[in-house]
């Protein structure tokens, strides 16, 4: 039983792997988009008539405009690379709901709603720009199908460590299911969710740079984030996000490689 259990792991891991397009990580996905597309178009729809949309209709045709202009430099970058079904699939939707949480998300199949909330984060258009690409980019990326999916295969992992454990006794067993639990959580599935966000931030910047918008201003959100945070935030190997320091330098840092990517992805769709 427990080499069944180890095989069907790996053989899961092997046969799931793909690579996200510019960051070219390797990344574990066996959920298909025919599964989480329609659940996640039905949620969304459901969460819009149960939260008041925003009534400034300034700041809502902005968030609109933004997220138009993002989605069709992400459309571009699609159908030049052989990526037309993929393309296809998407069924961009941006809404701004009333609401203080300082938030933004998108969820598979590009269904974004921005949060009033964090508009002052933002403070401009650049400034949302930024947040729409990090966020547009979650959905590009398939991070949630991924996160489906390694959260699958640590339930396949707590299996086979119960499975491993069957002769010992019942306190070795909670022993060796806690060590599990805690290493598979610190070890594993944060690790993931930070090196999300980083690639979010990397692949929305790129996004809003072919956009037009100012790339500059990516770090400047998390320079303000930080600042209405009040360096009040988890140690970075606890979090679900990388620190806002470390975000901060990232953007930075990777800010030349983004605007040379976005040209040369522009380029491409004109000559195309």
């Amino acid at each position: 039983m427990k080499k069944i259990t180890t095989l069907t792991l790996v053989t899961l891991f092997l046969i799931s792997c793909s690579t996200v397009p510019i960051t070219g990580r390797k990344r574990v996905n066996f959920v298909s988009d025919a599964e989480v597309l329609p659940m996640a178009f039905a949620q969304y729809k459901g969460f819009l008539e149960e939260n008041k949309l925003s009534n400034n209709k300034t700041k809502t045709n902005e968030i609109k405009e933004v997220g138009a202009r993002i989605s069709q430099a992400v459309d571009r970058f699609m159908r030049v690379n052989g990526m037309e079904a993929e393309a296809d699939s998407y069924e961009w939707e941006f809404n701004l709901v009333e609401d203080e949480t300082v938030n933004a998300w998108c969820m598979p199949g590009g269904k974004v709603v921005f949060y009033t909330g964090i508009l002052p984060v933002c403070k401009n258009t650049d400034g949302i720009a930024a947040v729409m690409g990090h966020e547009v980019a979650h959905a590009f990326a398939k991070h949630g199908q991924e996160r489906m999916s390694t959260g699958q295969l640590q339930q396949l992992g707590g299996v086979a460590v119960a499975v491993a454990t069957a002769n010992k006794s019942p306190e070795q067993q909670q022993i060796w299911n806690t060590a599990y639990g805690i290493g598979s959580q610190v070890g594993v599935m944060l690790p993931f969710s930070r090196t999300h966000e980083r690639e979010a931030d990397r692949l929305g910047l790129v996004f809003m740079i072919m956009a037009g918008y100012n790339g500059e201003e990516a770090a400047e959100v998390w320079v303000r984030m930080s600042e209405l945070a009040g360096g009040q935030a988890p140690p970075e190997i606890l979090s679900t996000h990388p620190s806002n320091e470390s975000r901060i330098e990232d953007l930075k840092a990777y800010l030349p490689q983004a605007k040379a990517y976005a040209e040369k992805f522009n380029a491409e769709a004109v000559s195309n």
